[in-house]
């Protein structure tokens, strides 16, 4: 599926805030709270989350992932990317509902190992321990990187943890 990034600016919010709410809508769905107090905690959360990543990773760029649709090309999720010198580490990489389960997040977690690849670094990623989605990292080549902390296991892809862009990573 192709796909291109565009880093978000002030004016994404309401999309940053839908690509986050999307992500948590099931965890909050089992709170029973009313629908304005579980809207009301993911944009608190939503808010935290973005502090968090501007003070702890100030050099990190949240990217839309936009992909081209019967309407022209729209939002498909988001890819908070932090730059290191020895590795890339994502942030988060989260897609809206109607875009998951297409092989897009794949798609994009390969281009991110290429290009990890071919400057030699890493690709990081830190995973709910429960998070299906960690299947997926696995088959991609990340590996545990030390012990979990908490609900969060970091992931590491090492350089040349399997060729990038090939049916081998798969399935």
């Amino acid at each position: 599926m192709d796909y291109r990034l565009r880093q978000a600016l002030p004016e994404d919010e309401a999309w940053q805030f839908a690509i986050y709410a999307s992500a948590r809508a099931a965890e909050l769905a089992r709170t029973g709270w009313p629908p304005a107090q579980c809207e009301a905690f993911a944009r608190q959360q939503h808010h935290a989350q973005q502090q968090h990543y501007a003070r702890h990773f100030p050099g990190s760029v949240c990217h839309l992932i936009l992909v081209d649709a019967d309407a022209g090309e729209t939002v498909a999720g988001r890819l908070w990317l932090d730059e290191r010198d020895d590795r890339l580490h994502i942030l988060d990489i989260a897609l809206l509902p109607a875009w998951r389960g297409r092989g897009l997040g794949t798609r994009c977690l390969l281009d991110l190992a290429e290009r990890a690849e071919a400057s030699q670094r890493a690709l990081g990623i830190q995973v709910e321990i429960h998070n299906p989605a960690r299947r997926l990292y696995e088959r991609l080549g990340f590996i545990a990187d030390g012990q979990s902390q908490g609900l969060y296991q970091a992931m590491l892809r090492p350089a040349g943890a399997c060729p990038a862009h090939t049916e081998e990573c798969l399935p």
